[in-house]
């Protein structure tokens, strides 16, 4: 793609969650989305691959259905009270539709099963921006509208999604469907949590956009998309391939990484609100995230797979370094330290 185009659409997907973080007007929220949307699928489409293809194809109808439905539901609510503004839902109804149309956009469950399938016909820096970006704006207005949103159906869809999160990853082979089955997970912490404190679910999300960046600008690094390849990919790069290790372990919530911070505050919130059944079926459905965290692991660190035998002088070339992978490595990993500094901030 040309370096002027890509300029244009990275501006404009900028832009676009810009727009709707700025906004206090449903409208102007909905044209940041739409901006943001039709930024994302040339990007998408940009391998010139059938998968892409499908991916964005996929991508662009369900992101069309949830801005036609977010769209109604504000006229809804403009024809009952009269104005357009985000904070005053007045309508149960329009309410209700909000919630979809955002979750939606979000995939989380029931919602999620378009997310897997985009994400593996994407290249590495595409699954990056969507899975971490992309987030933002959703999150925003899910924010502001937090106050009139069903807390029990939020709360039940934050645990499908933990649920279906780590059910969902057990038998993948592709890391890139792995990471999209994590998000899901990850999202049914925040979302649990989002009707109780907006600043847990603030602190889950920066956590999440650290590691998940830490983890996709590795495998950009080695080239890892499926588990046969990371299982080679210690000859590329030995000190890298043990982080990546690390950090895994901190994406299912390991102590004493970054990872376990959040979902420790989490736990301790919603047993605040006398939700101990549903803290104990999110602390048990994190076991099925940690395992295809924990398998990946294992074939990385714990087996040697058949290779040539000039590929073991790999390690010795020099390889191309990235100061922002080294940043959100080490955020990824040393934050639990920091849990009451991070506390008085948020």
């Amino acid at each position: 793609m040309s370096p002027y185009a890509m300029s244009m659409l990275l501006s404009s997907l900028s832009a676009g969650t810009i727009i709707t973080l700025m906004s206090t007007h449903w409208f102007l929220a909905w044209v940041g989305l739409e901006l943001n949307t039709l930024a994302m699928v040339p990007l998408m489409s940009k391998m010139q691959h059938p998968r892409a293809t499908e991916a964005a194809t996929k991508y662009f109808l369900t992101q069309a259905t949830a801005s036609a439905l977010l769209m109604f539901a504000a006229a809804t609510n403009a024809w009952y009270t009269g104005e357009w503004t985000i904070m005053n839902m007045q309508t149960t109804a329009s309410s209700l539709m909000l919630m979809i149309a955002l979750m939606i956009k979000l995939a989380v469950a029931p919602f999620h099963l378009w997310l897997p399938d985009v994400i593996q016909g994407l290249d590495l820096m595409t699954c990056l921006i969507l899975s971490t970006w992309q987030k933002l704006a959703p999150f925003a207005l899910l924010v502001q509208i937090n106050s009139e949103l069903d807390s029990t159906l939020m709360t039940f869809m934050g645990v499908l999604s933990i649920i279906v999160g780590g059910w969902g990853g057990l038998n993948q082979p592709q890391i890139r469907k792995m990471m999209a089955y994590s998000s899901i997970a990850h999202l049914g912490w925040m979302i649990i949590v989002l009707t109780y404190s907006n600043s847990l679910m603030m602190l889950n999300l920066s956590v999440y956009l650290i590691m998940t960046s830490s983890m996709f600008l590795m495998m950009m690094n080695l080239t890892s998309t499926n588990i046969n390849k990371a299982a080679i990919s210690w000859t590329k790069n030995m000190p890298l391939m043990s982080m990546m290790m690390i950090v895994l372990m901190s994406l299912g919530g390991l102590p004493p990484t970054s990872g376990f911070l959040p979902k420790w505050l989490i736990l301790e919130e919603i047993v605040k609100q006398n939700m101990t059944f549903i803290a104990t079926i999110a602390a048990l459905s994190t076991m099925l995230s940690l395992f295809f965290y924990l398998r990946l692991s294992y074939v990385m660190s714990l087996t040697t797979s058949p290779t040539v035998a000039n590929s073991k002088t790999l390690w010795r070339l020099k390889m191309d370094t990235n100061k922002m992978m080294s940043s959100t490595i080490i955020l990824s990993t040393m934050l639990l330290p920091l849990t009451p500094i991070i506390l008085n901030l948020f």
